[in-house]
């Protein structure tokens, strides 16, 4: 049996919903990727953690078919649940802040060499994301959570308006207008 925490990150308000994530703390006792990777299937959840140094944020993630070399969210909870300075992943050092309630991971971009096409640029910053509550569970920052008070945009913010149904287009040919049997079609000419 596999020993295993349960975080979820990006959280209401409330600490309901969010992003499920297993964290396994004794990353070592399970040293293979390929038992890894079962392990992580027979977890079930979206992305299993294993923490390889707690005291360093040495991880490992993986989802049921494939070790990820970074993740946002996983990062995130491992951040929250271990408490480092920075987390060290495949894809590099990622650096984590707390800020009251929440914690903030900052990781950057950078080209990958083994793609074809044109070079990307380098981000001129890194990209943050808002991370884990410290009263229950894990919660999301303002940029990351919707509704009033939170600091989002309003919970009406990315909806699709109500669709109407759409009434014919009038031909804009007299003749296709006269064939069609609109109201107030021109007379024929004689």
């Amino acid at each position: 049996m596999i020993a295993f925490e349960t975080l979820r990150v990006f959280c209401g308000a409330d600490g309901r919903h969010g992003n499920a994530l297993a964290v396994v703390r004794d990353g070592a006792a399970i040293p293979e990727e390929g038992d890894r990777l079962a392990a992580a299937r027979r977890l079930g959840f979206s992305e299993a953690v294993f923490v390889d140094d707690a005291v360093r944020g040495v991880i490992d993630i993986y989802t049921p078919t494939a070790r990820m070399p970074f993740a946002g969210h996983p990062c995130v909870g491992a951040a929250w649940l271990l408490g480092p300075a920075q987390l060290s992943t495949p894809a590099g050092t990622v650096r984590v802040r707390r800020d009251g309630e929440f914690t903030w991971i900052t990781a950057f971009a950078v080209r990958r060499l083994d793609r074809v096409g044109p070079p990307n640029r380098p981000a001129a910053g890194g990209r943050s994301v808002a991370g884990g509550r410290r009263d229950g569970g894990i919660g999301g920052g303002a940029d990351r959570r919707a509704g009033p008070g939170t600091g989002g945009p309003p919970p009406t913010a990315g909806r699709r308006r109500p669709v109407r149904p759409r009434r014919p287009r009038r031909p804009r040919c007299v003749r296709c207008v006269r064939r069609a049997g609109w109201p107030g079609a021109p007379a024929r000419r004689p």
